[in-house]
């Protein structure tokens, strides 16, 4: 009988190792399972709230440089408050879609400059996005009052930029009308410099600002399901290293 028990104890050390092994499958497995699941829902929720824009000039430095790659959240034109920088098209202005920032709403006045800064409803806009050094006194213009439902926009770059101010004598004082903006830009993703900056100079005048989308939860899923795959695929290969090692001692 004793050598009976003897022979026994081995199957049920091999019988644990297996049960663990089964274990490790499984849960490797679902890591891998539910990776993909954010992994796809990530790629899948940004191409239905987002679009791509490579900026073509260098008029939003140092927001945004020539050649960068944005993404632009779908949203109505009747959703963008002052400080956005939008994507909109007006054949007024070019055949191809223009990347701005809106400084003015319909009702609003606005003009430059006063002590070297933008005014709207007579108020003196703080604006830390514009280039340093830049002087405001360079893109002086009259006051403005924007007709209802149309933006005003500038360039962060306003000395070489063909924004507003250079279609002044438009029949809508170089407004946009809301409905030509087809996205609130969001983020630079190329390079990587993430998500915009909040314009805060704009609370002065006691507006609401716009919320970001979800551009960091996107990469969140993304990101998180990608590693949950890596580690679930490295699961396998990992334990049969372990277990490789453990027979060899």
């Amino acid at each position: 009988m004793g050598e009976s028990a003897t022979r026994t104890a081995p199957r049920s050390g091999t019988d644990n190792r297996a049960a663990g092994g089964r274990a490790g499958q499984t849960l490797s497995g679902l890591a891998v399972a539910l990776g993909l699941v954010l992994f796809l829902a990530g790629f899948g929720w940004g191409a239905v709230v987002y679009r791509p824009y490579t900026v073509p000039t260098g008029s939003m430095t140092p927001t945004i440089n020539a050649g960068d790659r944005v993404l632009a959240q779908r949203v109505d034109g009747d959703e963008i408050r002052r400080g956005d920088v939008v994507v909109f098209k007006d054949p007024n202005w070019a055949n191809a879609p223009v990347v701005k920032r809106v400084v003015a709403v319909g009702g609003d006045t606005v003009a430059c400059c006063t002590k070297g800064k933008l005014t709207v409803n007579g108020k003196q806009i703080d604006e830390p996005y514009l280039p340093e050094g830049e002087p405001a006194e360079s893109i002086a213009f009259p006051t403005v009052t924007v007709p209802e439902g149309r933006l005003f926009l500038l360039g962060d770059e306003r000395h070489g930029s063909l924004d507003s101010t250079a279609h002044l004598q438009d029949a809508a004082s170089g407004s946009v009308a809301r409905s030509a903006v087809s996205g609130r830009v969001d983020a630079v993703v190329w390079p990587m410099n993430g998500l915009l900056e909040r314009p805060t100079g704009f609370e002065a005048l006691g507006s609401e600002l716009s919320e970001p989308g979800p551009y960091r939860l996107i990469v969140y899923m993304i990101i998180g399901g990608a590693a949950l795959v890596l580690l679930g695929a490295a699961y396998g290969p990992i334990a049969k290293r372990v277990g490789g090692g453990g027979r060899g001692r």
